[in-house]
């Protein structure tokens, strides 16, 4: 088993009714004066966004609002939220949301304090602070409540790149589970889809991390029993509650201890996907593109694809779990070919020159242009 370092910073504050500690917890870190930060305007519905003004208030927290961060959250609006932070002095940021609406928070959090928010992703700029980050959970999905990880999309670049410090860490994240119950039922899909990829993503780079195996094949399980339950009762709470958590750590590090740091290669190619077509739901492409890349490298490494395929899917060869995974996926109304998501075979090189725009592509398999069409062949 390999070295490691584990460390994970953020508070995290989970259950029922427990939104309403949001302002102690920013008024215990000294700040007064902070950016709340959200997407569509879903929070003003669901109740979130009336919880988290009311403990603002009562902990004499002031705050402004910035709305409108999109699904694949974009490079333009982060610029935006910036200029407002600064002309405003603000002290943090309250992210309302998604994972979306955190990884902006993330990247503006770094940003601020470089001349280019942009260079952060180009590797142009070291990040040596950031603002303090506070999140209100809405989406459990990404696993950014947890981590120190954020994707942003560069639209006039055609780029959808991420970057990681321990400085964009939150601070707090609450997760109250039952307000995620009013989503509709293609983000819940979805957010288990982006769950179980994360998972598997540092699953088979490993090699004889026992413990992280069992946590991580534990783990996929969960995720895919809840989904199911959830899919004929989204107001089971204890579903709901055993599922959030599962997608936290997802992420949050625990489930990639000495795993080689992931592979993350279906991660890349489905963000040229949404970087394309920003209405494609990250969760989407990656059911799209997982089976495909499974069928395409397995057997480079398949002593741990055969021990995903028993200990996962109870399948007695990896042909059998790709099929068992994609049948799941089908049976959660989630899309399984290219052909769904609106892609044609005409936009196979322009998916793999973006893809491979980013650099070298493939750890377990050093993936070539070819063997890329061959996967989105698969996929197709």
């Amino acid at each position: 088993m390999d070295n490691f370092t584990f460390h994970n910073p953020t508070k995290m504050i989970f259950g029922k009714g427990r939104i309403k500690e949001i302002g102690k917890e920013i008024g215990n870190n000294n700040i007064n004066k902070v950016l709340l930060l959200a997407g569509g305007g879903s929070i003003k519905t669901n109740g979130v966004y009336e919880q988290v003004t009311n403990s603002l208030k009562e902990n004499n927290i002031e705050w402004l609002e910035s709305w409108g961060v999109r699904p694949n959250p974009s490079l333009e609006h982060a610029n935006k939220v910036s200029e407002l932070i600064s002309a405003n002095k603000l002290e943090a940021i309250l992210a309302v949301g998604g994972g979306s609406v955190i990884d902006e928070a993330k990247s503006v959090a770094a940003g601020i304090y470089v001349d280019n928010i942009w260079d952060i992703f180009e590797g142009n700029a070291q990040i040596e602070k950031a603002l303090p980050i506070f999140t209100v959970l809405t989406l459990s999905a990404t696993g950014s409540e947890m981590n120190s990880f954020a994707v942003l999309s560069n639209d006039k670049e055609m780029k959808k790149w991420s970057f990681g410090s321990p400085h964009v860490y939150p601070k707090v994240t609450i997760l109250d589970p039952s307000v995620q119950n009013s989503l509709p039922w293609r983000q819940t899909a979805n957010g288990g889809v982006d769950s179980l990829s994360h998972l598997m993503e540092y699953y088979f780079m490993g090699l004889d991390a026992e413990v992280t195996f069992g946590i991580n094949e534990s783990l996929q399980r969960t995720v895919i029993q809840e989904i199911d339950k959830l899919m004929v009762n989204q107001n089971n709470y204890n579903a709901r509650a055993n599922y959030t958590w599962s997608s936290t750590l997802a992420l949050n590090g625990i489930s990639g201890v000495a795993m080689g740091g992931g592979e993350w290669t279906v991660h890349g190619i489905e963000h040229s996907l949404s970087v394309m077509n920003p209405e494609i739901a990250h969760g989407e492409g990656l059911a799209v593109i997982f089976p495909a890349w499974i069928k395409y490298v397995w057997e480079v490494k398949p002593e741990i694809f055969r021990k995903w395929a028993k200990n996962v899917w109870e399948a007695d060869s990896v042909e059998d779990a790709i099929q068992k995974m994609k049948d799941k996926f089908t049976s959660w109304n989630a899309p399984i070919t290219l052909r769904e998501l609106g892609f044609t075979k005409s936009d196979f090189s322009r998916i793999i020159e973006i893809t491979f725009n980013y650099g070298r592509v493939g750890k377990i398999k050093n993936l070539k242009k070819e063997d890329m069409f061959n996967i989105l062949d698969l996929a197709y």
